[in-house]
């Protein structure tokens, strides 16, 4: 999904005097909505000229955005793309780049892309100067800080297992969750997934089930290849993934296919209501 590479290009040195206009952000940039304004300036900070150009581009990065790599990753990037419609274009400030970069650079190198040069953040004005800052720190005060999702190598399916064994698993784990996974083919050729989860059990005591069920959407989107591998097909397929939560990173390290007729699947999650760990 992520293909960056000669995409990007910030406009140092953009002429603001070149004449512009305000337009709707198009349904497109689905990254870009509810983000507290609705028209944008084209041409835009990334020198696109025709909303064609514009939706084209940040396509691209609409799946890092999905991933909620950073709090403010949609503020980065829509500044960006799809400047608000003032005066005067705002940059995002090199603290914002910065924040943005260090923690969304890993899941672009889990895709296999580096951080783009052409976002390097030495090219973005500093904090004393007006432009977007982050407000991570007030952010952390204002919001749970979640635990964050790690690209890691695919765990197996397991394929043979007693419901004695999945037990096992369930007291050496942190959260189980049941997805049903689906993909669809989007306008631009790319695979979109259908992620519907429901949480089966979460030991971590302070996580509330909505917050796993995000935690594990975020792991399958930026873990893309493990998805892909478990959706061969277009028709939905169901998991049951298992896995802990240490030191604020969500690793999934059991998958197990989860058929209509697993007894055994079905039994262990209907024992774990009683079941008393060693």
């Amino acid at each position: 999904v992520f293909a960056l590479s000669g995409c990007l290009r910030v406009a140092t040195g953009f002429d603001i005097g070149l004449s512009t206009k305000c337009v709707v952000i198009p349904k497109e940039m689905d990254m870009c909505h509810k983000i507290g304004y609705s028209e944008m300036r084209l041409p835009n900070l990334m020198g696109h000229t025709s909303m064609a150009e514009v939706i084209l581009k940040s396509t691209t990065w609409q799946h890092l955005a999905h991933t909620d790599c950073h709090p403010h990753v949609r503020t980065f990037l829509c500044s960006l793309f799809a400047p608000i419609c003032l005066d005067t274009f705002i940059h995002p400030c090199r603290s914002m780049c910065v924040a943005v970069r260090d923690s969304c650079a890993p899941v672009l190198a889990c895709h296999g892309h580096p951080w783009p040069d052409s976002l390097d953040c030495d090219r973005f004005p500093a904090d004393e100067d007006m432009c977007l800052a982050s407000l991570t720190k007030e952010y952390k005060h204002l919001h749970k800080v979640l635990p964050k999702p790690a690209c890691q190598a695919c765990p197996a399916v397991e394929e043979f297992f007693t419901h004695k064994r999945v037990l096992e698993v369930f007291c050496d784990s942190s959260f189980a969750v049941k997805v049903k996974l689906s993909k669809k083919r989007t306008v631009f050729g790319d695979q979109e997934y259908n992620i519907e989860c429901q949480v089966e059990f979460t030991t971590q005591g302070s996580l509330l089930p909505y917050e796993t069920q995000s935690m594990i959407q975020q792991w399958l989107l930026i873990n893309e290849n493990c998805t892909q591998r478990m959706t061969p097909t277009h028709r939905p397929v169901v998991y049951l993934l298992v896995g802990n939560i240490e030191e604020g990173i969500i690793s999934v390290n059991q998958v197990y296919r989860w058929q209509r007729r697993d007894s055994q699947l079905t039994l262990a999650t209907q024992k774990w209501r009683y079941h008393k760990c060693l």
